[in-house]
């Protein structure tokens, strides 16, 4: 019998990663060029010391994205605070329908490198979200359990407060972010999706303003109040450093080369998660992402790949092989 697979066997070595101390603005342009959310922070002996990621930059930029009104007077404030979603939200987006069967509209997801797509029905009027996080349950239950098939509908998230409209401005977006695990929000305009945005396309609006020094008083400010709320006190009026290392999550969850697949897969569904860095006596290795994850065990059920062309009903629960799959 095969032993099972282990994070050695999927991870990721070839990675971006930064140092502790790299300027947060400047690391926060890295992330945008690698079109990724989040890198591990090592130091020069490749020892992990926490993960810089989308997340953090939110709560960074949060602070000094909101009303001008709660806070200190910046113009850098003003000119966010008054964009809307509208100017920033992307119109052209992969949706799924609520009769697609779940296994194909996985493989949708893999194929189009997304990590989840608004669900809407014949009107375009929304739904739900099909995510990565509700794929890992599908495909989790498939593997151990023997789960038939059936509709995107049964997995989706149906929860519509994570729901704008076209006039929510981005501070109101940018906390949404900060108090919710969301990383994007379904535009909708009486009830149909018209548009999506993500905390990338916050942060890009943001890290436009933030080249302004004003912003980054803004952000040394915030730094000044968490010492005082923390009872640090700074030697010589030393100025908070804005580097990854004031900003990054240093309690993120890491898993070794051993770790076996399943277990994996329990950290991804019950955390959010969206990669483990793997760990060697505290240095990274490697990393792990849910697609990595989603996509291995996709190909191990050996699911056939998603039609585009054609959209599946089904009316009740069946057998994968009895699904109406041309």
């Amino acid at each position: 019998m095969d032993r099972p697979k282990l994070a050695k066997d999927i991870m990721v070595t070839k990675l971006v990663t930064l140092l502790p101390d790299k300027d947060v603005f400047k690391a926060m342009g890295l992330l945008f060029k690698n079109r990724i959310s989040g890198a591990p922070v090592v130091d020069d002996q490749q020892k992990f010391l926490g993960v810089f990621s989308e997340k953090c930059c939110i709560r960074l930029l949060n602070d000094t994205v909101q009303p001008a009104g709660q806070g200190v007077d910046l113009g850098a404030k003003s000119v966010a605070a008054n964009k809307h979603a509208k100017d920033v939200m992307v119109a052209r987006l992969v949706t799924l329908r609520p009769e697609s069967d779940v296994f194909q509209a996985i493989g949708y997801l893999l194929k189009h490198r997304v990590s989840g797509a608004p669900v809407v029905d014949e009107e375009h009027m929304f739904i739900g979200v099909f995510s990565e996080r509700y794929c890992m349950s599908v495909l989790i239950d498939s593997a151990y359990e023997q789960l038939p098939t059936t509709a995107v509908s049964a997995f989706m998230d149906t929860d519509f407060g994570r729901t704008i409209t076209e006039d929510t401005n981005l501070a109101s977006i940018a906390q949404l972010f900060v108090d919710t695990h969301y990383r994007r929000l379904p535009v909708l305009r009486e009830g149909k999706l018209v548009g999506q945005i993500s905390r990338r396309d916050i942060l890009l609006a943001a890290h436009k303003v933030s080249a302004i020094e004003e912003e980054r008083e803004a952000a040394r400010h915030y730094l000044r109040a968490l010492r005082q709320a923390r009872g640090v006190t700074s030697e010589d009026g030393e100025e908070p450093s804005l580097t990854v290392h004031a900003f990054m999550d240093s309690d993120a969850q890491t898993v070794t080369e051993e770790t076996d697949l399943l277990s994996i897969a329990q950290i991804f569904l019950s955390t959010n998660y969206r990669r483990l860095p793997v760990l060697r006596d505290g240095r990274l290795v490697g990393q792990i992402s849910r697609r990595d994850l989603l996509r291995v065990t996709n190909e191990l059920l050996a699911i056939p790949p998603e039609q585009e062309s054609s959209l599946l009903y089904l009316s009740s629960l069946m057998e994968r092989h009895e699904a109406p799959i041309e």
